[in-house]
């Protein structure tokens, strides 16, 4: 396949497939895209192609989902979390120059533990509780996300989390990931442009995955008042679960 030479056909298919199911899942809670994505995509291909087909899906769902209620909204979104956002820039831009130093095994590990943490704490029930935003924590959570997105594309989770923490309504929590995941997929762009992982041979598969991306967010986001979205999440969750165990049995056993 001449533009797509680290992929059979049967690879191909089952990447678009994941591309689609990954955007469902966005277009239903506003996040998760990237840890369905990667995991999805690593039981099959390379980690870094898995981490470079992530890139451009995620950066164009997030700019929509960002831009979702207009301009004005996301930028007051970028002022109000700005110390979050630029920490983690910084650690991001750091993180994504070590992929190419990092075993597989270890990639994998990065991956899967913070995707199977946080599954398996909201199944548990867990539930972080902040009064007011804390400078301390919003920079070392900013840090963790950021260091862990360059590595893996995966900064959901804490982010999740923090958010969460702090109570942040619904509508404005999905306006706020869109902003923080759009900003940050920029970043990992710019960072794994310069690292090598978004390359001549990788960057046509993460540019065919956009498409179906977007018809799976879209179909997420018009089933998203129909279906009970507690029992969605639980689903949600168990999947992202069973996938964040794989990478992790894949990382310990090979």
């Amino acid at each position: 396949m001449t533009f797509f030479p680290m992929l059979t056909p049967q690879d191909l298919l089952l990447a678009l497939a994941v591309a689609v199911l990954a955007g469902w899942v966005k277009g239903m809670v506003g996040f998760a895209m990237p840890m369905v994505l990667v995991s999805g995509l690593s039981m099959f291909l390379p980690p870094d192609v898995a981490l470079a087909g992530l890139i451009l899906p995620t950066l164009v769902t997030n700019g929509v989902q960002a831009l979702r209620e207009g301009v004005s909204a996301a930028v007051s979104s970028i002022r109000k979390f700005r110390i979050f956002l630029l920490v983690g820039l910084v650690f991001l831009l750091a993180g994504a120059q070590l992929v190419s130093l990092v075993p597989a095994r270890t990639f994998l590990l990065m991956i899967g533990a913070p995707v199977t943490f946080f599954a398996l704490i909201q199944i548990l029930g867990v539930r972080l509780t902040l009064n007011k935003p804390s400078v301390r924590i919003e920079v070392g959570i900013g840090a963790i996300a950021g260091f862990v997105g360059g590595m893996s594309g995966v900064w959901g989770p804490p982010t999740v989390a923090y958010l969460t923490a702090l109570n942040t309504p619904k509508a404005e929590q999905m306006r706020v990931q869109g902003v923080i995941y759009g900003l940050g997929a920029f970043a990992l762009l710019l960072a794994h442009l310069g690292s090598g992982v978004l390359r001549a041979e990788t960057a046509p598969l993460s540019a065919v995955l956009i498409a179906p991306a977007l018809a799976g967010m879209w179909i997420g986001m018009q089933l998203q008042s129909r279906i009970d979205q507690v029992l969605f999440r639980k689903v949600t969750l168990i999947v992202l679960l069973v996938a964040g165990v794989n990478l992790l049995r894949r990382a310990v056993f090979g």
